[in-house]
């Protein structure tokens, strides 16, 4: 009967340490599986972060490359040269109306 309860308190001791392992093991999982989700979340946003400064870099360059409008005069002067060149056969109709269209739009 001794070696009964020996028998059965070893289990029971193994059997606690087994689930306190099991239990330290899965808070471990949880653990690295929260680290493994911060990494992730911080590398996103890295890339957002990046993509957000290339579009903006992007954005300066063609704003600081554009050339300004033209005034109302000069897109006038255009047009009379553009005139001009159709009347003297340089441009056709198609071409005169398309340029046109350019200079009063733009």
């Amino acid at each position: 009967m001794a070696r009964t309860a020996v028998v059965a308190g070893t289990a029971t001791a193994v059997s606690g340490s087994m689930h306190k392992k099991s239990a330290q093991n899965a808070a471990q999982q949880r653990e690295a599986a929260a680290a493994q989700q911060q990494a992730a979340t911080a590398q996103q946003q890295a890339m957002v972060d990046q993509a957000a400064n290339q579009a903006a870099a992007q954005v300066q360059a063609q704003q600081a490359t554009a050339a300004p409008a033209p005034s109302t005069e000069d897109r006038m002067a255009k047009i009379r040269e553009l005139g001009q060149m159709k009347s003297e056969g340089l441009l056709t109709d198609e071409e005169f109306a398309a340029e046109k269209a350019k200079l009063l739009a733009g």
